[in-house]
């Protein structure tokens, strides 16, 4: 099947005891055994419950790895990915990356020994000499990053790390498999906050992980029933019932997102644009090369700092000021203060995410009406 028909149809067909076209919710938490420790492939839900089971098996479809494993959120699925690590541990990731993420790497993991090492993710150069300057257990990446979307050379840096035997782990949110497949390039496991994109709906909170290797998807699937950061049934439900639109969803977005991020480039009341589909993008090239389009996701960073910032964001009538992304409706927010608020100021300022930097995330509504919006915001600053 092409991948608009797989969508559909991942996951598993109609449920073979009743026909339901949909799988069903198992709302239960633990499950009847015929003898002690003989049952019919689920005990507890925490280990396994077979709506989630479903969902598991749409991820990994869709990112053609061995195994999907699903988690309560984004950050529950990357702290089940770091629990694998030995204490002591190196991980060399791009500069740019989710507020949350830095904030697990940095304020928390650090007094366990956790070693990162930041360099620009647009210097496969700068990857092959923080790997060379000692032993790295993960390289991790972002692509497009979060929020400045930057994009890696997956193939290059990929090529690196594994010249060196060592994982990589990829961070797909924005992309999402529509778009971009890293395990087909040569990644270890995938990430996912499908929060985003792939439950699309602003309704869940969930997370993923798809990995490569069979055995260390086995080993992973361990760690997710010790951790036990695990999604409830009706949120996998609702992750899985994202999945089947995704893909007219992302056409949307991908529209709209070269629309918005066009018409912002083209008014002097900006300073800046950070869009991948633009000509002015300084890797347009590679992501014309990497990615089936541009996607949703458009930051710009507006003169005046933080006070034109908020009149911009006041003034948006369309786009709701809000964290999170991927929804059927547009958002926008102010990274400096919201998603990425945990990064201390001088180093926010250090990788560029500004004070007058704003991130939208470009929904499904009428092109014509967002950038009419933005206009609107633009005119208040």
């Amino acid at each position: 099947m092409r991948f608009d028909s797989t969508l559909v149809h991942t996951g598993g067909g109609p449920d073979r005891l009743t026909g339901a076209v949909n799988p069903p919710v198992y709302l239960t938490s633990t499950f009847q055994q015929e003898a002690p420790n003989e049952n019919r492939g689920f005990v507890y839900s925490r280990s396994g419950n077979p709506t989630r089971a479903a969902l598991e098996s749409a991820l990994a479809e869709l990112e053609g790895g061995r195994r999907g494993l699903a988690f309560a959120s984004g950050l529950g699925a990357l702290t089940t990915l770091l629990e694998d690590l030995p204490s002591g541990s190196r991980i060399v990731a791009g500069d740019d990356l989710y507020g949350g993420t830095w904030r697990l790497f940095d304020h928390h993991r650090r007094q366990f020994g956790l070693r990162v090492e930041y360099v620009d993710p647009t210097s496969p150069a700068a990857f092959a000499a923080a790997l060379d300057a000692g032993p790295t257990t993960l390289v991790y990446l972002e692509t497009p990053t979060n929020p400045l979307l930057k994009l890696i050379d997956l193939r290059a840096v990929i090529r690196l790390a594994k010249a060196r035997r060592v994982r990589v782990a990829v961070d797909n949110t924005f992309a999402t498999p529509y778009l971009q497949r890293p395990l087909e390039l040569g990644a270890d496991v995938v990430l996912h906050s499908t929060t985003k994109y792939l439950g699309g709906h602003s309704d869940l909170i969930g997370g993923a992980l798809v990995v490569a290797d069979a055995r260390w998807g086995d080993r992973l699937a361990w760690l997710q029933n010790a951790v036990g950061a695990v999604p409830g049934p009706v949120d996998c439900f609702l992750v899985l019932r994202g999945v089947r639109t995704l893909g007219v969803r992302m056409r949307a977005h991908d529209r709209n997102g070269r629309a918005v991020a066009a018409a912002l480039a083209r008014s002097r009341r900006v300073r800046r644009v950070y869009y991948p589909g633009l000509p002015s993008h300084p890797q347009h090239a590679l992501a014309r090369r990497q990615m089936a389009g541009f996607g949703g996701m458009v930051s710009v960073d507006l003169p005046g700092g933080a006070r034109a910032a908020r009149r911009f964001l006041k003034a948006l009538r369309l786009f709701t000021l809000a964290e999170s992304l991927g929804g059927v409706e547009s958002l926008a927010e102010h990274p400096a203060s919201m998603t990425h608020a945990s990064v201390p100021a001088a180093e926010r300022a250090a990788r560029g995410v500004g004070d007058g930097l704003v991130r939208l995330s470009c929904g499904i509504e009428d092109a014509r009406d967002l950038v009419a919006d933005v206009e609107r915001g633009l005119r208040a600053v």
